[in-house]
């Protein structure tokens, strides 16, 4: 199951420069068989791990890279539940009751992700925030009206805020935005290096470097082949490679986008109040949290994915782009960055990933296409891979499935 081959981050990501948890790993020096062969290290094979081993199984990870060093320290960690796609868009591309449903099971899934992390004692600057998100030009006021409207029909709490409030509660000059409440920031490296210790504390393995070449699903196992030779016999293989997506994998609706993101000076006693996760009705969309240390993490800017070089190149156009938005929105701070970065994340037709079984590869599994809701619809992947390993099932399988 050979995958493509991406720089998937470029820059200096924030998360690099704070201390973190080691997580061990080895060479693969010799065949091996075990349950599950997980591909890939970052945050989505670091969940599903976690949860396969606590289902008993015997689990290995394996990366071409380092563990947590592919895209997982290029995310801003907005763990937020509202998908890209607005509620009353997503009916429209799939039908009401679907995208009801996909928008409850993400915010189940962000719920799932707090109650874990804290019950495993996993540390990671996890931090409550209610959200914000403001009038732009894909839902201008009348737009945020109607998508009120669906969301509380879901059973969203959801209120509409208009310019007065937003102005004097938050110091957000917009005709209006809608709050929505209890997602959560973290730091994205801490968090995976955490559920990858708790598996390894379960008797998991990490090998790395190691490049899968081939797969060979049979009745009763899988046999994967590594480039130095080796073999991994197992029961399951779940692809978990994010944006660097296998070519077996079906990829109709799926595309690789660019997006850019910087991180200002501590600030304290300029962020606007209650620290809010902020993101726009916007295509593309600005967003912006802060840490505990009092700097803003700002993003966006997104193009479609051209090459490394190109999209490297644009770091300090784009930079200076978001630094002068951030500014705009927020006159008071400091609009200077000490870390700036780009990475590369993948996006579908409908703002939904694709996560089951690989279709004509039996005992093959796959995640793609996270969006802008990638830890969210990884904690989604961990559970729904999970009951179809186990077959105990999951009611959103028909939902999430390769078509």
């Amino acid at each position: 199951m050979t995958t493509q081959h991406r720089n998937l981050r470029s820059g200096q990501p924030i998360w690099l420069s704070r201390r973190a948890s080691d997580v061990e790993f080895n060479l693969l020096l010799e065949d091996i068989t075990i349950d599950i062969a997980i591909v890939g290290a970052g945050i989505s094979g670091s969940l599903m791990a976690e949860s396969l081993s606590e289902a008993g199984y015997s689990v290995a990870i394996f990366d071409r890279r380092k563990p947590v060093t592919g895209s997982t320290p290029a995310s801003t960690a907005l763990l937020q539940f509202e998908i890209d796609t607005p509620l009353h868009h997503l009916a429209q591309k799939i039908g009401r009751n679907d995208a009801e449903r996909a928008w409850r099971r993400s915010k189940l899934a962000v719920d799932a992700l707090r109650e874990r992390t804290h019950e495993l004692g996993i540390h990671c600057e996890m931090q409550d925030r209610d959200s914000l998100y403001l009038a732009g030009d894909l839902l201008d006021e009348e737009g945020l009206q109607k998508e009120l409207l669906v969301r509380r029909r879901a059973g969203f709490e959801t209120r509409l805020l208009q310019h007065d409030e937003l102005k004097n509660r938050f110091h957000i000059d917009r005709p209006a935005a809608l709050m929505n409440f209890d997602n959560i920031e973290a730091n994205p490296r801490k968090l995976a290096l955490g559920y990858l210790n708790v598996a390894i504390s379960r008797g998991a393995k990490i090998f790395a470097p190691v490049e899968i070449v081939s797969v060979e699903p049979r009745s009763r196992d899988v046999i994967a082949a590594t480039r130095e030779g080796r073999k991994i016999r197992c029961k399951y293989l779940v692809s978990t490679t994010g944006y660097e997506i296998p070519e077996q994998v079906p990829q109709k609706g799926h595309q690789i986008i660019s997006t850019w993101a910087l991180a200002t000076p501590p600030q304290k006693q300029k962020l606007w109040p209650e620290q809010c996760l902020i993101w726009e009705a916007s295509d593309p969309y600005l967003y912006m949290r802060t840490t505990q240390d009092g700097r803003i993490i700002v993003g966006g800017e997104d193009e479609e994915f051209e090459d490394d070089e190109k999209r490297d190149e644009k770091l300090p156009a784009k930079t200076k782009a978001i630094l002068a938005k951030l500014k705009k929105l927020f006159p008071q701070v400091t609009a200077k960055a000490d870390y700036a970065w780009t990475g590369s994340f993948g996006s579908s037709t409908t703002g939904l990933p694709t996560i089951g079984a690989i279709p004509k590869m039996d005992r093959c599994f796959a995640v793609l296409g996270y969006g802008g809701n990638g830890i969210t619809f990884s904690m989604v992947a961990a559970q729904l891979v999970r009951g179809l390993i186990t077959r105990t099932g999951d009611p959103d399988e028909d939902l999430f499935a390769f078509k």
